[in-house]
């Protein structure tokens, strides 16, 4: 198999390498693709001698040339972020100014993400589908990631989001339990980066309540949420989740304070001075500080099970909705836990939301309809109107004043904005 990662010179990688190494001989070749020669070049070269550190026989390959990457790739990863670093840290500030929250795929931040990064992605995407093998995957990794998921979905590519949000909570429990990781299966719902575990099953018996008893504070700092949200809701929130039921503490902690796009461009620069060390074959602890646990294992076992192996195992992918939440259009893309095949994930089935939950999966649901409408055709309308939908924002003033600060922010990268 050979997989090809689009952004492979990101710092990151070397985590998605470690678990690819790990596939075994399942692995052919692993193309790096990344249009930052020098920083590909660092990043490369390292995993490489991770393939060697794990005497695996696949060969690891780099290239800034796009097409030459994808071609004859039997999946295709895409972890690319539009602006890198300082793109982040605009959409991480502008929105403070107006009292809303900053972050990166919450709100007006994710808004102007989306906006630059849907296009992109489907350039990508279409040079695969012309020179990756028949169909081959496309494993989506790239924020927001329900937002461009769907715009993959919509133009007819064979793609899956995948998100690390799950996979975290069932490394979390089964270590709160005793038990191996696989043995937790999830009932995990909603949209990407809003979605709630509704239950943690261990042999076919519930063990949630018992970890909402003897873990609450724990488990509710993990989300940085009060427990009595926990208790209140009977299931555990994700941690993006904060960013709505204690918005307002978030505004007040972020202004003046460093962003979290400052803290990685730092961590950035020091892995990457790692990352030089030709001794260097294992990825450092400072890694583990970068974000994104456990993507390679997620990246690993969704690859496998799509190709055949182990389809009994449970994955958290974002997919049309097609009726697993009826209040939500079918070609709407939801957050579910699912098995999957060579034909694709099925998602387990998935029992009625109570109206806090769907609620607000539906108010955002229509929020990404309408941003990625903004992000396919672009001005300022579509944009205001994004921006008035999201229970963040929804006042005119502040959508009107975060339309013009977001178009500021971000026209270099927006076409039909310069």
């Amino acid at each position: 198999m050979k997989i090809a990662v689009v952004g492979g010179g990101s710092t990151y990688t070397p985590e998605l390498v470690d678990g690819f190494a790990r596939l075994g001989s399942m692995v052919s070749e692993l193309v790096l693709i990344d249009p930052a020669a020098d920083r590909l070049e660092i990043v490369g070269a390292f995993s490489a001698r991770i393939f060697q550190h794990y005497g695996h026989p696949g060969k690891v390959t780099w290239t800034t040339d796009l097409d030459a990457g994808v071609t004859d790739a039997d999946v295709a990863v895409i972890q690319l972020r539009v602006g890198g670093q300082a793109a982040r840290i605009e959409d991480e500030t502008f929105p403070l100014d107006c009292g809303c929250v900053g972050q990166e795929t919450t709100g007006a931040g994710g808004l102007a993400k989306a906006l630059r990064t849907v296009p992109v992605v489907l350039d990508v995407a279409a040079r695969i589908r012309e020179r990756a093998r028949p169909g081959a995957w496309i494993i989506d990794f790239t924020n927001p990631v329900g937002i461009v998921t769907r715009a993959l979905l919509d133009a007819g590519h064979k793609a899956v989001g995948l998100c690390n949000v799950a996979i975290g909570f069932q490394r979390r429990f089964a270590a709160m339990l005793g038990v191996p990781p696989a043995s937790v299966v999830l009932d995990h719902v909603g949209l990407n980066h809003l979605t709630w575990e509704r239950a943690a099953y261990v042999d076919g018996v519930d063990r949630l309540p018992g970890l909402l008893s003897t873990h609450l504070e724990s488990l509710a700092a993990d989300v940085d949420l009060a427990p009595s949200v926990l208790t209140t809701l009977g299931n555990v929130p994700s941690y993006y989740l904060s960013y709505f039921y204690a918005h307002d503490r978030h505004v007040a902690e972020s202004r003046g304070a460093q962003t979290r796009g400052q803290r990685v461009a730092e961590i950035e620069a020091t892995l990457l001075d790692l990352y030089r060390d030709p001794l260097l074959a294992e990825k450092p602890a400072l890694l583990g500080e970068r974000g994104g646990a456990y993507y390679s294992e997620a990246a690993v076992g969704l690859i496998a099970s799509l190709h055949g192996s182990d389809p009994s195992a449970v994955h958290s992918v974002n997919i049309r909705n097609n009726g697993l939440l009826p209040f939500l259009p079918d070609n709407s893309v939801v957050e579910v836990s699912a098995r999957a095949a060579t034909d694709g994930p099925v998602a387990l089935p998935v029992s009625p939301l109570a109206p806090e939950l769907s609620g607000l999966v539906a108010h955002i649901s229509a929020y990404e309809e309408i941003a990625l409408e903004a992000a396919l055709l672009g001005g300022r309308q579509r944009v205001y109107r994004a921006l008035l939908a999201h229970p963040l924002i929804g006042q005119h003033d502040r959508a009107d004043a975060l339309t013009d600060k977001l178009i500021a922010s971000g026209a270099q990268h927006l076409a039909w904005a310069r």
